[in-house]
């Protein structure tokens, strides 16, 4: 079921019995794996939130920089201090400054301008901004993210700027891809991270793979984060 956008974080209360159940139930299909589940928020409301953190949840992401930030700030205090924020929209340069103020990781900074800007708003609030860099590597041109040739063309440069920590790499695989196309889409992104991580001599631990529809794929070819949200809160 898609959630429609004009439901986009409707504060509809979801009992944190509900979804501490659908987090066992990922859980189990993830227990051979060290793998970190993202709640994905974006179309839920501040109760959906506190339930969640109620059932064990402790990351959280968000795709809109305004509305995220203002779901983040109306938190209990122990939510907040106890809570990773994640940013996994695409974020333009003019709301870079909120997003850096209100989340720990970004993982969708799909340009070199985009991570100067990072770079230039952490370096205001004194911060250390973690990114993963976003890979399009099915090539949609709906879709915003690196090409595999462009991403290597800005790394120096993306690893040269100051306040920010690259942490990793993030796609999106295209909806309604078959387990085949998916096997393929997740294993090159695996051997992307690992030609990067050979070719540059870094270390880039997260792979960020895999949405409710498809992250036991992700898992079997590396996934370190996985975003769910309606296998979470519906």
């Amino acid at each position: 079921m898609l959630i429609p956008s004009q439901s986009w974080g409707e504060d509809i209360p979801i009992d944190s019995s509900f979804i501490r159940h659908n987090l066992d139930e990922i859980k189990q299909n993830i227990a051979h794996c060290k793998v970190k589940i993202i709640a994905v928020t974006k179309y839920f409301g501040l109760k959906s939130m506190i339930s969640g953190y109620e059932a064990g949840i402790r990351d959280f992401a968000e795709s809109r920089a305004k509305e995220g930030s203002e779901k983040i700030n109306a938190l209990p205090d122990e939510i907040k201090d106890n809570s990773t924020f994640h940013f996994i929209g695409h974020l333009q340069t003019n709301k870079v400054n909120i997003v850096v103020k209100n989340f720990d990781i970004i993982q969708s900074v799909d340009s070199l301008k985009v991570a100067e800007a990072i770079s230039k708003s952490a370096c205001r609030l004194n911060k250390r901004e973690k990114i993963l860099l976003q890979v399009n590597n099915a090539g949609e041109k709906q879709k915003t993210g690196y090409t595999k040739e462009q991403l290597k063309k800005d790394f120096n440069a993306i690893m040269s700027l100051n306040n920010i920590e690259v942490i990793g790499l993030m796609n999106m695989a295209p909806l309604g891809a078959n387990e085949s196309e998916l096997d393929e889409l997740f294993e090159d992104m695996k051997r992307f991270r690992n030609e990067l991580e050979a070719e540059f001599k870094i270390s880039l631990p997260e792979l960020s793979m895999g949405m409710s529809d498809d992250y036991v794929v992700a898992i079997k070819h590396g996934a370190t984060m996985i975003r769910i949200g309606r296998k979470l809160f519906t």
